[in-house]
């Protein structure tokens, strides 16, 4: 008898579906965290100087440190007020203000240059040919 060949063919395919953020959403969620950021530190030190914390304080100079350099521009506007231990610091609350307003300007501003807000779904297929020769 003659050789037969048996061919059995396996195909497999796979979907995969990416949702990708456009470039200029990933840029103002960027710039919003970095601002907030900002913002929780010199809030917290505002919330300190208020309560009359020890600058002494590890975690104390740690704050007060990092928030310094955020709050230099805005040190001099107005007088501290002082009242027992407790500092009422208007400079940090001006400053806190101004960084929101600079942070939503950025992003509006992303926004105007290129309006693209929604995410864009690519959907790739892969598929394998399986051909086996059987005798």
């Amino acid at each position: 008898m003659s050789n037969a060949r048996a061919v059995s063919s396996d195909r497999r395919s796979q979907v995969h579906t990416e949702v990708r953020a456009p470039v200029e959403v990933v840029v103002s969620r960027i710039i919003t965290f970095v601002f907030a950021v900002i913002e929780v530190f010199i809030g917290i030190r505002f919330v300190l100087m208020l309560f009359g914390a020890n600058a002494e304080a590890g975690f104390v100079k740690l704050i007060y440190s990092v928030s310094g350099v955020f709050m230099a521009p805005f040190i001099a506007i107005f007088d501290t007020q002082k009242a027992g231990g407790a500092v009422f610091e208007w400079s940090a609350l001006v400053a806190i203000a101004v960084y929101a307003l600079v942070a939503w300007g950025l992003v509006a501003l992303i926004r105007a240059v290129n309006p693209r807000q929604q995410s864009e779904t690519v959907e790739r297929v892969e598929s394998e040919d399986d051909s086996v020769a059987q005798q």
